[in-house]
């Protein structure tokens, strides 16, 4: 059974699947019915050292960069409607693979064209992230989203993170109102 975490929480991934060597990241959302145009909410991870910032843009994976250059990340590709159960996006993650210089990885999700669409996270319900055995499908963690972000463009889920020479993971939740581009410039892009 998953552990349930709330905002905030974290656990030791390395320690509750000690043979955890795939992590899917599973990713969840389902628009509000609304009038108007649909929805269209993308997943990405960004790969991040000590000082919280990325290296460049080839540390950000999503579904216009399916794959990061060292294997470590791959987004499984774009699920432009978010329609239907279980996952509406996922990343792969092979922790062997990850770069010594990454210290987390932040997996986050942005509404696509959200200004321009009027839209944002409190017009989105039963969003949710996940970590799941990639080779035995044991989901090990899940975080369920339960905040109200009616300004937010951009949520970030939760990170996995380093811990010495373990994995952990930690459900954030935290919203950021300028999207994506604030996002990115809180790590280190000039956008």
């Amino acid at each position: 059974m998953a552990i349930q975490l709330q905002k905030g929480g974290n656990i030791n991934l390395s320690k509750e699947a000690p043979n955890l060597r795939k992590a899917r990241v599973g990713l969840g959302w389902d628009p509000r019915v609304t009038e108007g145009t649909e929805f269209d909410l993308d997943a990405m991870a960004l790969l991040v050292g000590t000082n919280n910032r990325a290296r460049g843009d080839a540390d950000l994976v999503f579904y216009n960069n399916l794959s990061h250059q060292s294997g470590s990340v791959e987004h499984t590709g774009d699920n432009r409607s978010g329609v239907g159960d279980g996952d509406d996006e996922s990343l792969v993650i092979e922790l062997a693979k990850v770069p010594s210089y990454v210290d987390k990885i932040i997996i986050s999700v942005s509404i696509h064209d959200a200004r321009e669409r009027f839209q944002n996270f409190g017009q989105v319900q039963n969003a949710f992230i996940r970590v799941v055995n990639e080779e035995t499908d044991a989901e090990i963690v899940r975080y369920d989203l339960t905040e109200d972000a009616s300004t937010e463009t951009l949520m970030v889920f939760g990170e996995i993170y380093r811990y010495g020479t373990e994995w952990k993971f930690r459900a954030v939740g935290q919203g950021y109102r300028e999207g994506l581009v604030a996002f990115l410039r809180n790590h280190g892009f000039n956008v």
